[in-house]
């Protein structure tokens, strides 16, 4: 569908759903993900999620492969969209943990601000991180999101409560270095 240098991003597909469970219920990918308790994410629960996600309005959610060997990494997408302002926030986890620190991340985020922008033609983009997943904010910041604000103690994750950082980019600077 979209292609990056190392990445394609392409719809959803079935036979994904193994592949998402594995990668969904591993410890360290839960634990950047999900804010509340992390209970373990069954097939139905995938299934579900999948038969809506080609009903849903506004919302648009990509599978991330390797453009080389067609494996499947992880996945991004658009939760919400406000046609009004122009705005819309994005989510995105690459579970394959042998693709970590890679650029494949990068190159997926990349990818889904040029849909964004130039397809969709949104304004801005917005996310929210965990201050502990350093990994994700210096991807982020490869990408061009500054730090907007920052949720203190929005989350309580290990015995410890945990800030949430909100990220943005606008179209304007975007522009400027593409």
């Amino acid at each position: 569908m979209y292609n990056g240098k190392l990445v394609r991003l392409r719809e959803y597909r079935k036979s994904d759903i193994d592949t998402v469970l594995q990668y969904i219920n591993d410890e360290e990918v839960k634990e950047n993900l999900i804010p509340g308790i992390p209970f373990p994410y069954t097939r139905e629960d995938e299934e579900k999620w999948l038969e809506s996600n080609t009903a849903m309005k506004d919302t648009y959610n990509f599978a991330i492969e390797t453009l080389e060997d067609k494996i499947y990494l992880g996945g991004c997408g658009i939760n919400e969209v406000d046609w009004k302002n122009s705005k819309v926030i994005i989510g995105i986890f690459i579970g394959n943990k042998d693709y970590w620190n890679k650029g494949y991340g990068t190159d997926a985020m990349n990818v889904l601000i040029r849909f964004i922008f130039n397809e969709m033609n949104i304004n801005k983009i917005k996310l929210c991180v965990y201050s502990f997943n350093k990994r994700a904010i210096r991807c982020y910041e490869k990408c061009g999101f500054i730090q907007e604000g920052i949720l203190r103690q929005e989350l309580y994750r290990n015995g410890k409560y945990h800030d949430e950082i909100e990220m943005a980019i606008l179209k304007e600077d975007y522009n400027k270095n593409n």
